[in-house]
């Protein structure tokens, strides 16, 4: 009964149930659904009550190939690029800077631990998944990971995903320590963003009441612009011209999100996060304990290149603000904007208690969100 494909899907789904259980109500809420839905699943692969990598199931192809690439589209239809130019320029000024930090900081890991030779061909991919995952989200890191079939090497993958965790973990408690650390006299310099209504924003809206007219619209959207993404980056292959079909899909989704209409639909992060769920917990499926040992040294060197990219990123960041003068608590909340995605930077506007900058943060998240996919193929395009 493990390998039918009903029994597979069916404990995918149990294992999301669980593990948001376990984090919501449990002394595990220090750890993430996405973290915690990767190491549960791959347990019970290795216990042989789902299948592993080398067992294999059509549920997990069919994951790869459509749900994945419709949770970067469901999740890019919340950005309203119109939208961003409220969160102020001294916001998007630090937040682009933190990009340019971002990219030096990939290049300069990689360098430091020899990249093109610890990770092989995986090596444009790996760093273009970083670059894009710490440009606003981990939507960047998925999109590129899917191009490369880097999912389908499950421990080098989880190995990431736990860096990745623990670095930004420990992201927040830097960029809540910085402003007090450096602010010179406690009237902060109130920078000129306004703020509409941000009490009742946040990116999940895991409340949000979904109806079956929305949801007809956002599946039919997604499919059919899955649909079209596909055969668009088939036809402009034979005239060699090689895109990504993820790539076409986050331009369509960018573009669909700017009608209002569309943009307001409730239950599109819903479908989103859940199908990321579902996506994390077959990459859990695919690390097999015994295959451990495979990624060795890997362990300290991706621990190395993320403490890295992370560093540079901040010296950017927060040295920039310095030379500038500018307001510590809106240099916070943009690196957290990268490094952690809109989330973060609401929870870290909400600890520094600067309720005019929970909109920008979220905005500025949002914009990660849309250039982070891009940055990353280039980067990822350059190196190869």
């Amino acid at each position: 009964m493990p390998d039918q494909p009903l029994y597979v899907l069916a404990m995918l789904c149990l294992s999301v149930l669980i593990c948001e259980w376990l984090v919501r109500t449990t002394f595990l809420r220090h750890l993430s659904t996405a973290l915690l839905v990767i190491l549960f699943v791959a347990l019970l692969a290795n216990l042989g009550i789902m299948p592993s990598a080398s067992q294999g199931s059509p549920v997990y192809s069919g994951i790869f190939t459509y749900v994945a690439p419709l949770s970067i589209f469901f999740l890019l239809l919340d950005i309203n690029l119109e939208s961003i130019r409220r969160a102020g320029a001294p916001m998007l000024t630090l937040f682009g800077v933190g990009i340019v930090g971002t990219v030096l900081g990939v290049l300069t890991g990689m360098y430091l631990i020899g990249g093109s030779e610890q990770f092989g061909e995986l090596y444009p991919a790996i760093s273009g998944m970083f670059v894009g995952t710490y440009t606003g989200g981990s939507v960047n890191f998925n999109a590129i990971a899917l191009h490369y079939n880097v999912m389908e090497e499950g421990v080098l993958y989880a190995g990431m995903a736990a860096v990745d965790n623990i670095i930004t973990a420990l992201w927040m408690v830097v960029t809540l320590l910085v402003p007090t650390l450096f602010r010179k006299n406690a009237n902060r310099p109130v920078t000129n963003i306004t703020n509409q209504a941000t009490e009742t924003i946040h990116p999940e809206r895991e409340k949000e009441t979904v109806g079956i007219i929305s949801l007809s619209i956002l599946l039919s959207l997604g499919f059919f612009s899955l649909l079209i993404s596909n055969l668009l980056a088939e036809w402009l292959a034979t005239l060699g011209i090689v895109i990504p079909s993820i790539l076409i899909l986050t331009t369509i989704a960018l573009l669909l999100a700017q009608i209002s209409a569309l943009h307001q639909l409730p239950g599109g992060h819903l479908l989103s996060l859940f199908s990321v769920y579902l996506f994390l917990a077959v990459i859990g499926a695919y690390c097999e304990f015994a295959a451990l040992s495979q990624i060795g040294d890997l362990a300290w060197r991706l621990l190395v290149l993320v403490v890295t990219i992370v560093l540079v990123h901040g010296l950017f960041t927060f040295g920039t603000t310095a030379i500038g003068k500018l307001d510590w608590d809106v240099a916070a909340v943009a690196s957290q904007a990268n490094i952690g995605g809109s989330s973060s930077a609401l929870a870290l506007a909400k600890s520094l208690n600067r309720m005019d900058l929970y909109l920008p943060g979220i905005l500025v998240g949002a914009l990660g969100n849309g250039l982070g996919t891009y940055l990353g193929f280039l980067i990822a395009g350059w190196l190869s």
